[in-house]
């Protein structure tokens, strides 16, 4: 839902730091854009139920956390220390995507908890069918 406006704002702000004295800054939303892009085609290629042995959730929460933490980082960074336009509109720019990324990783960790929810729920329905099988008393 979110990631085409994730890509979106990582990109302007890739570009906005390309384009300011903040240069130093410019890879963190080129990595977060390349990520982004990867989990989306991920998932649009249905390679998470492919690959079941990644947690999928899990590693769009921790994405999400970290971008969210990096970009108001360097947001802040941007907009205190550098003088120019272009770093005040990057700045702005990861502000803005700090709080897509926050409201992003809200909806992934409730997605996330529903997912171990799941997990855990079918393993207790396996370990209650195996213990049904070997128990040796009559209910007579």
């Amino acid at each position: 839902m979110f990631s085409l406006l994730l890509q979106v704002l990582s990109f302007i702000t890739f570009i906005c730091y390309i384009a300011s004295s903040a240069a130093a800054f410019m890879m963190v939303p080129l990595l977060e854009f390349l990520m982004a892009v990867f989990l989306f085609f991920a998932y649009a290629s249905k390679l998470n139920e492919k690959f079941k042995g990644i947690c999928w959730p899990l590693s769009d929460f921790l994405r999400c956390v970290t971008a969210a933490i990096i970009y108001f980082a360097i947001s802040i960074a941007a907009v205190s220390k550098y003088a120019d336009g272009a770093s005040k509109a990057a700045g702005v720019f990861g502000f803005i995507a700090t709080v897509v990324f926050a409201i992003d990783f809200y909806i992934t960790f409730n997605d996330l908890v529903t997912f171990l929810k799941q997990g855990n729920s079918s393993n207790d329905n396996e370990a209650q069918k195996s213990e049904d099988e070997n128990s040796d008393s009559d209910s007579d």
